[in-house]
C-alpha cells in the first residue's frame, strides 16, 4: 500500500531537536524574523513593571544619546531565545539552565526587524541525569541591516531521543 492509498493522511507532528540531533558547530537560521512595533514595547515594558523613561516616553527618549525610544533589552533577549524554540527546543527541553553572557551592543528601535540564529557551541551528557544532556547554544540577534543588537550564551538541558517518551503532551510546549 503506497501513501497515497492510506485511509488516514499521515501525521507530523512539528519538534525541536533532540540532544542526540544536534553537532557541535551547526548553525541555525531561524525564521521568520520578528518586527518589533512600540506597542510591543509599550506593552512588555508596562507588564514587566519596568517605569524606563527611555521604552515609555518618545519626547524625554528624544533628547537621550540615541535620540528615540529603544526597545527593552529583555524583549530583545526574550524574543531571540524564542526564535529559537521551533528548531531546538519544542517538546524536546528538559530545562533552561541558564546564561553565561548576554550583551546588547546595539539598540534596536520599533520598526526595526530582529533576525536570529543560533550556534550549538558544546555538548556533553548530563553525568546525573541518564537520558539527558547539557548544550551551550549562543544566540545571536540581527536587525535588518545586519547589525547585532543581542547576543547570548545559554546552557540548555535536551532529551536524548530514545529516553523521551513522545506524545501529545510532550511536545504541546517550552
Amino acid at each position: 500500500m503506497t501513501d497515497r492509498q492510506r485511509s488516514e493522511p499521515p501525521v507530523v507532528q512539528q519538534r525541536g531537536r533532540y540532544f542526540d540531533e544536534l553537532e557541535v558547530g551547526t548553525v541555525f537560521k531561524h525564521a521568520p524574523g520578528r518586527t518589533v512595533t512600540e506597542a510591543d514595547n509599550v506593552l512588555f515594558t508596562t507588564m514587566t513593571m519596568n517605569t524606563q523613561s527611555l521604552h515609555l516616553d518618545a519626547h524625554w527618549a528624544a533628547g537621550q544619546p540615541f535620540g528615540q525610544p529603544l526597545v527593552n533589552s529583555m524583549f530583545t533577549l526574550a524574543t531571540l531565545v524564542g526564535a529559537s524554540v521551533a528548531q531546538l527546543s519544542q517538546g524536546t527541553i528538559v530545562a533552561n539552565l541558564g546564561f553565561e553572557s548576554v550583551t546588547f551592543p546595539h539598540p534596536l528601535y520599533h520598526g526595526d526587524t530582529l533576525y536570529s540564529e543560533s550556534e550549538i557551541l558544546s555538548m556533553r551528557e548530563s553525568s546525573s541525569r541518564p537520558g539527558q544532556g547539557i548544550v551551550t547554544v549562543k544566540h545571536i540577534g540581527r536587525n535588518q541591516h545586519g547589525t547585532v543588537v543581542a547576543e547570548c550564551v545559554r546552557s540548555v538541558m535536551l532529551w536524548l531521543k530514545d529516553h523521551h517518551q513522545n506524545d501529545d503532551a510532550a511536545t504541546a510546549g517550552e
